[in-house]
């Protein structure tokens, strides 16, 4: 017995040491008034390849935002996979949760209101990294046996890059350990977002954790077993609840239309602020507004790719374009939540944080009804997230196990045991596995990003090519 708790001790540990070592403060800039600009691994790692990746694409992020558009609004005509907007609708489905409500309260707590100009300017240079993972994930994509359409992702390409044609090894142990890192990670946000849900209600409306547990599993083995009816429950979920949150902040603006010019200028004020700068503030400002603009969008981590590889598009580039859009709507609901924060004075918040802050806020713009509004929002956004990780953590267990329709069965099974503990108790080991294998599958992913590269921009330049010649 003793043997066993000192490896669980010694896990614990090397696991401790893992999690500093990606989300730790690696490196420490001095500022003025003692204080320090404390950046973490997998910050200056996602930073500096957003910024490559941007001028790498030549700023697609912005000069093809009217092609994003155009692609966003075609026609269905997919009849294999999933269509263009179908997988943007997944995608964002996982994307927006709670991060993008009780995450920029948190990040505005902490870094203030100029921590959304940064959340603007990292979440810009952070799609460029979208694009080429999902150009990537539909270049290397491969045929679906069991449910028809397709299947991809980073362990696909990761494979491909370094597994040439005729090589003995089947496998490649980098794409594994992406794959077993992406599972964890994925089963560990299962947990938050089941979680979420059963702390709201019960805050909400006083429900018994397990009650509103249940009803949540309930749901989950009603949908989770076909992935038609997953995808179909999120064409219907995410528009309404993405869209209703939208115009419900859009009526809060518009009521406060005068007040909308001092916001930006608070914004941008303590975005560069002499005082920020002389009160060593400033780090927390950029660092709080980075990690709000990296993490809620999922660009680089090799998440969203597994969806866009089930794309049907007539070019990888369109894939692209469409997670790069995404990026750009996960963004606006942060920047709507920041809104409705911002938009309230300092006396209306009181000592409120977190959740009750975003629920106070709500109330002061539109009434009493606006806490309840808030709660329906987050469990719809966390169930739709659950839904969305199913999608996304198939790619990676069949590249381990291959195309056996037993292991669709069963990690989906897991999953919804995952769903039911989340519910029930929070797990921080289990929180802390999550975050361990978000931060492995970034560094994998990137590595493969810039094996690649060269891919991604020639598909890009070949789909420019194509326009033109369409036009002429």
């Amino acid at each position: 017995m003793d043997i066993l708790i000192n490896m669980g001790k010694a896990f614990q540990h090397f696991l401790n040491a893992l999690l500093s070592f990606l989300w730790g403060d690696l490196i420490k800039i001095p500022l003025p008034g003692g204080k320090t600009l404390d950046v973490s691994f997998l910050v200056l790692l996602l930073a500096l390849s957003g910024i490559f990746f941007t001028f790498r694409t030549r700023f697609v992020q912005f000069r093809m935002i009217p092609k994003m558009l155009k692609v966003a609004t075609e026609k269905n005509t997919s009849k294999k996979g999933l269509s263009g907007i179908q997988a943007l609708i997944v995608a964002t489905a996982t994307r927006v949760g709670m991060g993008n409500l009780a995450g920029v309260v948190a990040a505005i707590s902490v870094g203030g209101a100029g921590s959304v100009f940064w959340m603007w300017i990292f979440a810009f240079f952070g799609s460029s990294l979208a694009f080429v993972e999902s150009v990537l994930a539909q270049i290397h994509k491969k045929e679906d046996k069991i449910n028809g359409g397709f299947i991809g992702g980073p362990a696909y390409y990761i494979h491909d890059a370094l597994i040439k044609p005729g090589k003995k090894r089947k496998k490649s142990i980098l794409a594994i350990l992406f794959a077993i890192s992406g599972i964890t990670c994925l089963a560990g946000v299962s947990q938050v977002a089941s979680n979420s849900v059963t702390s709201a209600v019960k805050n909400a409306y006083n429900v018994p954790t397990l009650a509103t547990t249940l009803l949540m599993v309930a749901f989950a083995l009603i949908i989770v077993f076909k992935n038609k009816k997953i995808v179909k429950v999120l064409d219907f979920m995410v528009p309404i609840m993405a869209g209703g949150y939208f115009l419900v902040t859009l009526f809060v603006i518009l009521k406060n239309l005068p007040s909308i010019p001092e916001v930006f200028s608070g914004i941008l004020a303590e975005a560069f602020g002499f005082r920020q700068v002389v009160a060593g503030g400033i780090g927390a400002v950029i660092v709080t507004g980075a990690k709000r603009g990296i993490f809620s969008n999922e660009a680089g981590s090799g998440n969203t790719p597994n969806v866009a590889a089930m794309a049907d598009v007539s070019h990888p580039a369109k894939a692209g374009l469409m997670q790069c859009l995404g990026v750009f709507l996960d963004t606006l609901i942060c920047t709507c939540t920041a809104f409705l924060i911002l938009l309230i004075p300092k006396s209306a918040s009181g000592s409120a944080q977190g959740m009750e802050l975003l629920q106070t806020a709500m109330n002061y713009h539109v009434g009493s009804w606006g806490s309840s509004f808030i709660t329906v929002i987050l469990i719809l956004f966390s169930f739709s997230t659950f839904l969305g990780l199913l999608l996304y953590a198939k790619p990676s267990v069949t590249y381990i196990f291959g195309q056996k329709k037993i292991y669709q069965i069963l990690y989906k099974i897991f999953f919804v045991v995952m769903l039911f503990s989340g519910g029930l108790n929070a797990y921080t080991f289990v929180w802390d596995l999550a975050d361990l294998g978000i931060g492995l599958m970034t560094i994998f992913n990137i590595l493969a990003l810039f094996l690649l590269s060269k891919e991604a921009v020639n598909s890009l330049k070949e789909y420019k090519i194509k326009e033109f010649n369409l036009k002429n």
